[in-house]
């Protein structure tokens, strides 16, 4: 008999490292994958189509969880995937990253004594205002197996005491998500529609999402206000996120960029090798700039990808609008020099499915 690992995804980050892996985990007989879309992101173009555009195989359930508050969505998806769970009877549940998503999985999996599997344990933003922190740091404490992406990671958990633990392993693994990056990229502009007009023009890619940013409306109008200033410079494209859109149009808030829907992986990708410059609030994409050579400006006031900011390729702003225009005129135009291997080059996936077996 194979060994089922049940593998909970919920929102756009997780559905790339989940593609990554599976296509892994689907090279081996001996394991057996059941995926679970909790529907965190329900939005078609936000979910559904990565599936398609990834081939990820599709989801053996769909939970269609969403629109709702942090407890009530975690109490909801506890519930539903302890349903499946004592369905599928699996030997290990696999989840990603730190979303609620990820959260009520390892719970779920955990009071069913089933073991649990957490792909980017060990990071920390030090932040604990910040839910995505709470979750993984509950996360990694009920894991299992920690597959951690950097070194950092790893001294998080020891400095944590995570090595007295009898039943938590530690792994060095490198990161799935440049896995994805590498093998996608050569896709990218065959299947991008939405980015490929911006091919050829000069322009900075911007993502904003963060609660933290979004919720407090002077440090989203400032961040506006600086990404506008920017703009006179050079255009800023904005893939907005629907949270995003609807507490900007709640506030009247209209903000003078190019302002687009959001996209698929193969258009952000696009968007990343064409672009001049990141600036985002989003943890994932930090790391996906450096993957493809581009400096990057993170408007939060702590980052989880530390590495970056000692290559110094990454720099925190806040949501300072002088910092932000600082770090714009130091960075645009100046030439990526850094070489550095800080992510594992496109391994992870081989060294994660080599503890699973």
């Amino acid at each position: 008999m194979p060994k089922k690992i049940v593998t909970v995804v919920g929102a756009r980050p997780q559905f790339v490292k989940a593609a990554a892996l599976s296509r892994e985990i689907a090279k081996h007989a001996d394991l057996q994958e059941v995926i679970v879309h909790t529907g965190q992101h329900f939005d078609e173009i936000m979910s559904q189509v990565f599936f398609d555009e990834m081939e990820i195989p599709k989801p053996a359930y769909q939970l269609a969880i969403n629109s709702l508050s942090h407890g009530a969505m975690t109490g909801r998806m506890l519930e539903k995937i302890e349903e499946v769970l004592l369905i599928e009877k699996p030997d290990m549940l696999l989840v990603y990253g730190d979303t609620n998503s990820t959260l009520a999985g390892a719970l779920a999996a955990k009071k069913l004594h089933i073991k649990v599997g957490h792909v980017e344990a060990g990071l920390r933003s030090f932040n604990i205002q910040m839910p995505e922190e709470v979750n993984r740091i509950l996360t990694d404490r009920i894991s299992n197996q920690l597959f951690c992406p950097t070194q950092t990671a790893v001294n998080n958990l020891m400095n944590e005491g995570y090595m007295h633990l009898s039943d938590a392993a530690i792994h060095l693994t490198g990161d799935v998500m440049q896995d994805a990056a590498l093998y996608y990229a050569a896709k990218a502009e065959i299947k991008a529609t939405t980015a490929n007009q911006f091919i050829g023009q000069d322009f900075v890619l911007c993502t904003l999402h963060r609660e933290e940013n979004t919720n407090d409306l002077s440090r989203l109008r400032s961040i506006v206000s600086a990404l506008e200033k920017i703009n006179e410079t050079v255009k800023v494209v904005l893939p907005i996120h629907p949270r995003t859109r609807k507490i900007m149009e709640a506030n009247n808030l209209a903000a003078n960029l190019t302002i687009i829907d959001p996209v698929g992986y193969f258009d952000m990708l696009t968007l990343l090798k064409h672009c001049s410059l990141v600036m985002t609030d989003s943890g994932g994409l930090q790391k996906e700039a450096f993957f493809f050579q581009k400096f990057c400006i993170t408007m939060r006031d702590q980052t989880e990808w530390v590495e970056l900011i000692n290559e110094q390729v990454n720099t925190l702003v806040g949501a300072n609008a002088e910092a932000i225009q600082k770090a714009f005129d130091k960075y645009y135009k100046k030439p990526f020099t850094s070489a550095a291997n800080l992510y594992g080059g496109g391994e992870a996936c081989a060294k994660i499915v080599a503890e699973l077996v």
